[in-house]
């Protein structure tokens, strides 16, 4: 195991491990143990009850938070004729067909997020083996395969963010920046908790959520009280 850093520890030492916090008080701590210069991401990570091996308690989607993530994606749109100007009028960094596919399969990647029109998937499934591992490769479960481009790009922008349960049957999202209001936190926070209240699979079976905390990017985990949060909403 790597030893962690001297600010890594001090920063620790603030956060009881045996214990789950409110929102608020995680929120608050989130900010206290960011060790980084930078504006660091604050993320929520969720251990869930779930079997991903089982197609029917496969956990997939997106959501728009409230107040973004603090990121401005780059998003490249996939569509010919009029959908391609109705994507470049929404604001799509990028917007064409086989010549950023030829693109892309000599390894370029200046983007964040793929839309593709349904028609162009096709063309665009040849770029499966370069897309897929790296989460890029548009879905119609996350609204990346749509033929109402303006919409999927103006969501995005607007701060959508996908989730997708691992194989440990994990879901993390970043939910904004340390420089965020803490309220600000705190509404994505519920959001992306209610969206996945929503997401339980009908055949899991026992606890759902069994864990969930918070953390700035190189901060310790901070564990929130899933029961007073749950009663409070």
């Amino acid at each position: 195991m790597a030893k962690k850093g001297k600010k890594y520890v001090e920063a620790a030492k603030l956060v009881d491990r045996t214990q789950a916090y409110s929102v608020q008080e995680a929120i608050e701590l989130v900010k206290k143990t960011n060790t980084t210069k930078f504006d660091a991401t604050v993320e929520v990570a969720f251990r869930l009850g779930v079997d991903p091996k089982k197609a029917d308690q496969q956990i997939r989607g997106a959501v728009v938070l409230p107040n973004g993530t603090g990121k401005t994606q780059r998003v490249l749109v996939f569509a010919k004729g009029e959908k391609a100007k109705e994507a470049e009028a929404a604001g799509a960094d990028y917007v064409g067909d086989s010549d950023y596919i030829n693109k892309i399969q000599q390894g370029w990647f200046e983007f964040d997020v793929i839309v593709a029109t349904p028609d162009m998937m096709g063309e665009v499934g040849k770029l499966g083996r370069v897309l897929g591992p790296k989460g890029l490769m548009p879905n119609p479960k996350t609204g990346t395969v749509t033929f109402d481009v303006e919409k999927a790009v103006n969501e995005i922008k607007a701060g959508k963010v996908e989730y997708r349960v691992d194989k440990a049957g994990n879901i993390h999202v970043p939910i904004g920046k340390v420089s965020f209001e803490d309220s600000k936190l705190i509404e994505n926070f519920t959001t992306i908790f209610e969206t996945m209240q929503k997401a339980k699979p009908a055949a899991a079976k026992g606890t759902y959520m069994k864990n969930l905390a918070v953390s700035s990017t190189m901060g310790p985990g901070i564990k929130v009280d899933i029961a007073t949060f749950s009663a409070a909403n």
